[in-house]
């Protein structure tokens, strides 16, 4: 009866917290604003009391029922602290009658209960019980460590959730970021990135072959840059069930992750953000190509392919869509037949939404949109309208360690919910990296 009581206020309340969050989306008094947030925040405090209790009265129940299926004899004495195990008693002693200690095989950020409370807090803004923040604070510390003042790091977004955004970002990988090399390193360490190099010397020869440095191309270190991925309200109000709000964010957070990560590839600033290759100073490889060498064969293996080192060959390519319908898939004879496919190999999958990419000479097409690199005939004389490149030697430094942040701008009156992350890239080697320029 008393349980039953507990849940209709449970309820009441939940229903009242509901409708003032609400109002409080809706209001535009700042004023109003925040004294609905103090009632909202009561309301928090009697809704997790109202919990403990319920959750009190079902582990008694639950205790109830294990002593009613195990009862035991009153003439065989059994410790205070035995435990029924497989139905049986199995007495527990410790020294002065000490309980012994129990422990879990759970952490902390994967159990149900922070699952739950992570919901509630993404959507209702429900405060974290304090048991979990030792856990929260271990997996944001690089968070702490960026520009980011410690206090705004906000919540860990639990492990199952982000193992499910790993597994979802394999299976939709952006179609640069599938293919660049990547790290978990700590930020600030200096890795080398010269390949190491030696001459061939005959020891019966007079002369000494020299030592060959190691560091001919420099180190690169990864920094602490904080992103964030900003989420809609609206799609959280309509999220209903734990399973649908865990499955419904992480797509969220997947297709905005991937989305950054080729656009940063390509265009990153390297301030306070991943640096692309069309910013990195190291790469000066260029080859200039006019509309008409573009659609022809033979310019591609005479003032394309002619001048790259035989190393750096195996490449690949990175062009918008329009770009190679209207230049590559566009080679003809004299007489104006197709011959795009048998002189250069060039198939393009455009259909496959989820791999849109193709091959030209033997080599794989990544395809962006034009916000990425610009397509041929909107660009301008010197623009980069490709790239061509080794993917292994761009790397992507991440950890996948999100945190959620929940918080109301005063300037818009405005719930905001936004996960953060730390990531870093950069080009290893530049030397087998050409940006293809409109001439």
């Amino acid at each position: 009866m008393r349980k039953k009581v507990l849940e209709k206020r449970l309820q009441r309340l939940q229903q009242r917290r509901q409708t003032l969050f609400t109002r409080g989306q809706e209001s535009q008094d700042v004023a109003e604003v925040r004294a609905i947030n103090q009632q909202i925040a009561e309301l928090d405090e009697d809704i997790r009391d109202i919990q403990d209790e319920i959750d009190a009265i079902d582990a008694d129940e639950a205790a109830e029922n294990r002593s009613a299926q195990n009862p035991v004899s009153v003439s065989d004495p059994v410790p205070a602290n035995a435990q029924s195990v497989n139905g049986g008693i199995v007495g527990s002693f410790t020294q002065n009658g000490a309980q012994p200690q129990q422990r879990s095989e759970e952490a902390p950020l994967e159990s149900l209960e922070y699952r739950r409370a992570f919901m509630a807090y993404v959507m209702r803004g429900t405060a974290i019980p304090d048991t979990y923040r030792p856990a929260i604070d271990e997996a944001t510390a690089e968070l702490r460590q960026t520009a980011i003042n410690t206090a705004d790091t906000g919540v860990a977004i639990p492990i199952t959730v982000m193992n499910e955004v790993i597994n979802t970002v394999r299976k939709r990988y952006g179609n640069l970021y599938s293919k660049v090399r990547k790290l978990n390193v700590p930020g600030g360490v200096r890795i080398p990135i010269g390949s190491l190099q030696a001459t061939f010397k005959w020891i019966g020869e007079s002369t000494v072959s020299p030592r060959q440095k190691t560091d001919k191309l420099g180190v690169v270190s990864f920094n602490y840059n904080a992103a964030e991925i900003r989420l809609a309200q609206t799609f959280l109000s309509r999220v209903l069930t734990l399973s649908a709000f865990e499955a419904k964010l992480t797509e969220v957070i997947a297709v905005a992750y991937l989305q950054a990560m080729d656009q940063g590839i390509v265009n990153g600033s390297g301030v306070g953000s991943m640096l692309g290759i069309l910013n990195d100073a190291r790469v000066t490889n260029t080859i200039t190509m006019t509309a008409a060498q573009l659609n022809n064969w033979k310019a591609w293996r005479k003032d394309f392919f002619a001048k790259l080192p035989l190393g750096y060959r195996a490449g690949e390519f990175i062009f918008p869509l329009s770009t190679v319908e209207s230049y590559l898939e566009t080679m003809s004879d004299d007489n104006n037949n197709p011959i795009f496919r048998q002189a250069t190999g060039l198939e393009v999958n455009d259909g496959d939404v989820r791999n849109p990419n193709g091959r030209f000479f033997g080599r794989d097409i990544s395809l962006v949109e034009p916000d990425v690199l610009p397509d041929f005939d909107t660009a301008q004389a010197g623009d980069v309208v490709g790239i061509f490149w080794q993917p292994n030697e761009y790397a992507i430094n991440e950890n996948f360690g999100f945190a959620m942040r929940k918080y109301f701008d005063e300037e818009t009156n405005e719930w905001v919910d936004k996960a953060l992350t730390v990531v870093d890239g950069k080009v290893l080697n530049p030397t087998g990296f050409y940006k293809i320029i409109k001439g």
